[in-house]
């Protein structure tokens, strides 16, 4: 394919990766991207379009190619949109929406963020470029928001904001270069030490008022929320930073909170939640993505599995205001049968329901347990789901599961009593059934027998469901 466009990077569930405080407005399916008059170009068939704050994003249909090939055109490239016209001809035809782009000397449509040039006048000329949609969506809705986007213009809020600190620090250096005592405005200008103290204490009175301000009240929370996300991303940005380059000055204590901290903080928000009024027929499908993509850490902290539930409560919480109901978490999951995507839904045999990789492996953990339940204290008292919880790291209510399906693969048996379940070694594997009150001195019996004699218990013959026992008393202390 030509590289008529720019790249679009995606996520392994085949979400476009979006830039800083980029925002999805509008998205339609099964649509081309035919440019008019540029003969070097394979054309764009069949796909996703993303509208962006910043960018339209072309993403291929999972049947028709790899998530390699996504496109994106940048909104600063843009220099005219087509207004659509109602005619009897356009009633028989797919709907159209045309827009003209700026193409660099290179033949490659003008992008900002790559160096190609410094304004949008750098492009050599302009190409036409007509997005064909032949699926079913919302045409007019989003020619509407496209329109105000593209005037919106929020790529120049974000190149102002972003070196916004690099302007001033220059112009700072400039003016101590200068000697001057006094600043623009006519106050003092504080230099050195004291001038950095001053800076971070009026940055953090301003996070402090904006803070304030955002839990005043529910509408103030709404309105304040994607600053509130922002700011949660750069304090856990420059954490990372911190982190990277001090990592041989600080202790394990320090790393631990930090890493909490960071935790934490990604947590806070997303900054673009899949919507059903930007998604629209495609809600289910996107939610599903982005789902895939929200849960990945939180997988890695709890050991490659996590309760359908504390991941319900945690995306919720991570949409800030944008939350969603407990059928469209469950459908989003079901779909990701029909992705390609790392993890999968489960559903135990109890009817608990799990979100995994799927490249957990249950053997794993069978062997965590085995080698926890093999232990002298665990072969004389059991093991109950909190011992293995606090073994495994993961809630006991997943790890009561874990042992019921390691008692089911026959690791394991079951022991009910008041005080509530304990899990026990199985050692019928190790009788022998022609001789089956021969007692072995090496294996998993042998060190049961050894642990419980040490307790100066008396041992109960090998007694069962089935009657079997060992009735000369060769293995009663």
């Amino acid at each position: 394919m030509s590289n008529f466009f720019s790249k679009a990077e995606v996520t392994s569930s085949g979400r476009p990766v979006l830039l800083r405080n980029e925002v999805e407005c509008h998205l339609l399916s099964a649509v081309d991207l035919e440019p008019e008059d540029h003969r070097h170009f394979s054309l764009l068939k069949s796909g996703l379009l993303i509208l962006t704050t910043h960018r339209l994003i072309w993403l291929p249909s999972s049947s028709a190619s790899t998530p390699t090939c996504a496109s994106a055109i940048p909104l600063a490239a843009i220099s005219h949109i087509f207004s659509s016209k109602k005619s009897l001809k356009s009633v028989f035809h797919s709907p159209r929406i045309r827009f003209q782009v700026l193409v660099s000397s290179t033949g490659r449509v003008f992008d900002p963020g790559s160096g190609s040039g410094s304004s949008s006048g750098s492009g050599s000329r302009s190409v036409v470029v007509t997005a064909v949609i032949r699926g079913k969506g919302d045409c007019d809705g989003f020619l509407v928001k496209f329109w105000d986007s593209w005037r919106a213009r929020a790529w120049e809020t974000t190149e102002t904001s972003g070196s916004g600190s690099a302007s001033a620090s220059g112009s700072g250096a400039a003016t101590g270069t200068g000697g001057g005592l006094y600043s623009s405005d006519g106050s003092v200008r504080m230099v050195g030490v004291a001038g950095i103290l001053s800076k971070e204490q009026e940055m953090w009175e301003s996070t402090d008022k904006n803070l304030q301000d955002a839990f005043q009240d529910l509408n103030a929370l709404m309105s304040k929320a994607k600053e509130m996300v922002t700011l949660a991303e750069k304090m856990r940005l420059k954490l990372l930073s911190g982190t990277s380059s001090q990592t041989s000055g600080t202790n394990d204590e320090d790393m631990g909170s930090k890493e909490e901290m960071q935790d934490w903080l990604l947590s806070v928000g997303i900054i673009s939640p899949v919507t059903k009024e930007s998604a629209g027929a495609l809600y289910h499908q996107q939610l599903s993505r982005q789902l895939a993509d929200f849960v990945r850490i939180p997988l890695e902290r709890a050991g490659g599995m996590i309760n359908l539930i504390d991941a319900y409560c945690l995306f919720n919480r991570a949409r800030c205001t944008e939350l969603i109901s407990p059928d469209d978490m469950l459908q989003a999951c079901s779909l990701w049968e029909k992705f390609d995507v790392p993890v999968m839904l489960r559903k135990f045999d109890s009817g608990v329901m799990v979100i995994q990789n799927k490249s957990h492996s249950d053997e794993e953990v069978f062997a965590r347990i085995k080698s926890l339940v093999t232990k002298p204290e665990a072969l004389r008292t059991g093991i109950s789901p909190t011992d293995t919880a606090m073994t495994l790291g993961i809630a006991p209510a997943m790890a009561k599961e874990h042992l019921l399906t390691a008692e089911s693969k026959g690791l394991l048996c079951r022991d009910i009593s008041p005080d509530g379940f304990r899990f026990y070694i199985n050692l019928f594997p190790e009788i022998d059934p022609c001789n089956m009150y021969f007692v072995k001195d090496y294996g998993i019996c042998s060190t049961w027998i050894k642990a419980v004699s040490t307790t100066g218990m008396r041992l109960r013959p090998w007694v069962n469901q089935k009657g079997l026992g060992a009735q000369d008393g060769s293995i009663q202390k």
